[in-house]
């Protein structure tokens, strides 16, 4: 989309705003997008159908939920802003395969919400997420266990983190979180000149889809992520030193040195190089 066309869109949602008496907030990060081009592209790349339901999470004025309804199966909007509730209900009267829901992602029932609205359907997540909910959100719909992919727009650092390698300075434990119920890759990034009013930062578009088959049993996934917070916990020391900080009742520091270097490890290895692999490796020792 040119410059020209972006104006007149920022135009027209000036006007549509007035019209209603609407004023931003900047404690609900909102941010409109603008750029017809960039729901476009992300619903070409969702290859979401008729048979796929998709929760949005702050549709604003309901650009992305305009180019999702016509290919799903079902849209269900949930916006936390009463008073944009009215124009989406309005824009999308005549759209019955979309839902507009006022309410709080944080605090709803994900698994009924799901269940109420997208019974025989495949489930997914597409959102332009409020950049202050980025981290919990994406949070509740892994832990909800109901979606095939969550495909979300959000600040680009945030996207990198996810999708960071073993190693590399954003590597942390939300990313391995993540890589571990999910398979996480950036699909595009999204220009500040695509949103108004305009963000300081540069957003991206990641799909996190949901892995086939768990590495460990729900068991085992306690003391995985147990283990991933203690080498996270303290990232300057060795893996080493950061388990015995953790686990020092169950465990001397030579036992500990023992399990590493039996996984494959040098003793001095730090837990930022570890893949998801290694770490599932290492957990049925703790």
């Amino acid at each position: 989309m040119d410059n020209q066309n972006i104006d007149s869109n920022k135009s027209s949602i000036r006007e549509l705003l007035t019209t209603h008496g609407f004023k931003f907030s900047k404690s609900m990060g909102q941010n409109f997008l603008i750029d017809a081009n960039v729901p476009e592209k992300i619903v070409k790349l969702s290859c979401f159908d008729k048979t796929c339901g998709v929760l949005e999470v702050g549709p604003g004025l309901g650009a992305l939920t305009g180019e999702l309804a016509k290919i799903a199966g079902n849209v269900t909007a949930v916006e936390l802003d009463k008073r944009l509730v009215p124009i989406l209900q309005i824009g999308f009267a005549d759209k019955k395969n979309v839902q507009i829901i006022q309410g709080d992602i944080l605090k709803l029932d994900i698994k009924k919400l799901v269940d109420d609205t997208m019974a025989g359907l495949d489930h997914h997540v597409c959102a332009n997420l409020p950049y202050n909910i980025t981290t919990p959100a994406i949070t509740a719909f892994i832990e909800s266990e109901m979606f095939d992919s969550i495909i979300v727009m959000v600040q680009k650092e945030v996207a990198l983190r996810i999708c960071a390698k073993p190693g590399s300075p954003e590597y942390g434990a939300f990313t391995v979180y993540a890589n571990y119920y999910t398979e996480p890759e950036i699909l595009f990034d999204v220009s500040p000149n695509s949103f108004f009013p305009r963000p300081k930062v540069t957003s991206a578009v990641v799909r996190l889809r949901k892995r086939a088959k768990r590495m460990l049993s729900k068991e085992g996934e306690k003391a995985f992520f147990r283990v991933v917070r203690a080498a996270f916990g303290q990232r300057r020391k060795t893996l080493v030193n950061a388990l015995h900080s953790v686990f020092n009742i169950t465990h001397t520091k030579e036992e500990i040195s023992e399990i590493v270097v039996s996984c494959g490890f040098d003793v001095r290895v730090r837990g930022e190089v570890l893949s998801v692999e290694e770490f599932a490796k290492m957990t049925p020792f703790f």
